[in-house]
């Protein structure tokens, strides 16, 4: 950018511009750094007069490798920068406690943290989590993964220096029941928690109970994730009176007097997530009481029948999203379907795994559930040629279908030409009897609907299976985060750890409802994100 005329009329004249100190500094900063001379610096900085509070606001629509250069530009985009970095996350190793204060010196608005450590290595300790507890008064979201070297009194300390705290999720900790019941006495305004692999939890009967605190008034969602002993958070769950959603993966106990004694003391659930848990009918029919549940997911939990779905189905009437991974024991099948069919009108999503419907339970879904916009079959050995057809002339909202691993066939994508009118996107994966053909002919017949078409690979008799019966195989890579004084910084809480994980086949539950909706981002859409 060079000068203006204007600009070289006025030479003799010397011009300077000082930027307006909206952001408090993180240091003294002296006024000569902030001055601009255009005839020192032989270009005229436009930046100049930008008010910081503007600046910051433009850094927040830059990706993070985009911001991280910008505050090389000068002093002023380097205080700038740091002050508006809201989201932060740090590579959580023992090395970390040396430089919390340079690090929270610069970033002195964070309110979003979270601390990951490689689980070889040493992890920070309390010394570290206080420090940067007395840093960050203001922060809102913590994550912390695999720090080990936390106890439950540096969680004490934490929790009384960042009583604003409204999101806590812990991974692979050691801490225990004093610590997570000194964050739920101390942060009144707590509204999620998430909990998994929480190492320091005393098992058996003289396990310390977790109870709600003074978060039981703000907490809205709960998620406990591969908990031994997790039975202790009952009181928590029961005293929460607001909680909207309850998510429960794996975790060990008889839950169905729990689920009893919930139903009774928690009146605003609206979403509940049962994951390989030792829940039976007598836990659906308690969960039935939940008048005004919308999002029901059952995935392997094998003593659920359809006694048990006819229950919820008939007394909450509001389900809007229904996900059953049967794990192919047949105790979920039609009978439970056509329940649903006949007393949730307004289904809008429905994923059925390794449970076999047929004509008769889809055709009684798609005439009653006149909003079901969603469906995922997946490992169905019952959904063929006629089940797709039914489909394709009776579900009239129907706008994304998944089929994976089922015996449907050419034919059956044919009728998917003339049906569905709304439909914008199909996905059929692992189907053999689906040719690339096929595929080729729907997309040119109706050139709106966007078809995806995964072949199936040749089967490799050393790959593991998973207990559905598709294949497959969840490989996570995580990033190390870029390097700050010798301690990595990554720009942003959505940073990842610097561990390489393989996860093989027995990845089972989540990992393939995610081959249906999680990856397949469309499912997110418009009408998910309007009904949420």
């Amino acid at each position: 950018m060079g000068q203006s005329a204007s600009t070289v009329a006025g030479a003799q004249n010397r011009i300077k511009f000082r930027s307006s100190p909206v952001i408090s500094s993180m240091k003294e900063i002296d006024d000569s750094d902030d001055v601009i001379d255009v005839f020192d610096v032989g270009e005229f900085d436009y930046s100049s007069n930008i008010p910081d509070e503007c600046l910051a606001c433009i850094f927040h629509f830059l990706s993070s490798g985009d911001r991280k250069s910008s505050s090389l530009v000068c002093r002023r985009w380097l205080r700038v920068e740091g002050q508006s970095r809201h989201r932060l996350s740090l590579n959580a190793q023992s090395e970390l406690v040396a430089v919390v204060p340079v690090i929270f010196s610069r970033f002195d608005s964070v309110t979003k943290l979270a601390l990951k450590c490689d689980r070889r290595s040493a992890s920070i300790g309390d010394e570290a989590l206080v420090l940067i507890s007395l840093r960050c008064r203001n922060l809102t979201r913590l994550k912390l993964r695999s720090c080990r070297e936390l106890t439950d009194t540096g969680m004490e300390s934490f929790a009384k220096n960042c009583k604003g705290l409204k999101k806590l999720s812990c991974g692979s900790c050691a801490f225990g029941a004093k610590g997570m019941n000194s964050v739920l006495n101390n942060c009144s305004a707590l509204e999620e928690l998430s909990v998994k692999r929480l190492r320091g939890i005393t098992d058996g009967p003289a396990a310390e109970p977790i109870g709600p605190g003074v978060a039981g008034g703000s907490l809205r969602v709960i998620c406990l994730e591969e908990l031994y002993n997790s039975q202790c958070f009952g009181p928590l769950i029961i005293g929460s009176k607001s909680l909207r959603t309850l998510k429960l993966f794996r975790c060990s106990g008889n839950w169905d007097k729990i689920l009893e004694v919930i139903a009774e003391q928690v009146s605003e659930l609206v979403e509940i997530h049962l994951e390989r848990l030792q829940v039976s009918d007598t836990g659906l029919a308690a969960i039935s009481k939940c008048s005004i549940l919308e999002i029901l997911h059952l995935v392997k939990t094998l003593e659920c029948t359809n006694n048990g779905l006819k229950t919820v189905a008939e007394n909450c009437k509001l389900l809007r999203k229904l996900h059953i991974d049967g794990w192919k024991t047949n105790r979920i099948s039609d009978d439970g379907l056509i329940a649903v069919a006949k007393h949730c009108p307004n289904l809008q999503e429905l994923v059925l795994i390794g449970v076999n419907p047929t004509c008769a339970s889809l055709e009684k879904l798609a005439t009653n559930c006149l909003n079901l916009e969603r469906l995922a079959l997946c490992g169905s050995e019952t959904v063929g040629d006629p089940e797709l057809s039914c489909i394709a002339a009776k579900c009239i909202a129907l706008r994304k279908l998944c089929i994976k691993s089922c015996p449907v066939s050419n034919q059956g994508m044919e009728a998917l030409a003339s049906g569905c009118p709304n439909l914008v996107k199909v996905k059929v994966k692992k189907c053999r009897l689906v040719t690339s053909g096929s595929a080729d002919w729907l997309r040119t017949t109706r050139g709106s609907v966007a078809v995806n078409l995964d072949t199936p690979e040749p089967e490799n008799p050393d790959a593991s299976a998973s207990d559905g019966g598709v294949p497959e195989v969840g490989n996570e890579i995580r990033q190390v985060a870029g390097q700050v004084r010798g301690v990595s910084i990554a720009s942003s809480s959505t940073g990842r750890s610097n561990s390489f994980k393989a996860r093989l086949g027995l990845t089972t539950g989540r990992n393939l409802v995610a081959c249906t909706f999680r990856r397949w981002s469309c499912f997110g859409g418009s009408s998910s994100s309007r009904n949420n």
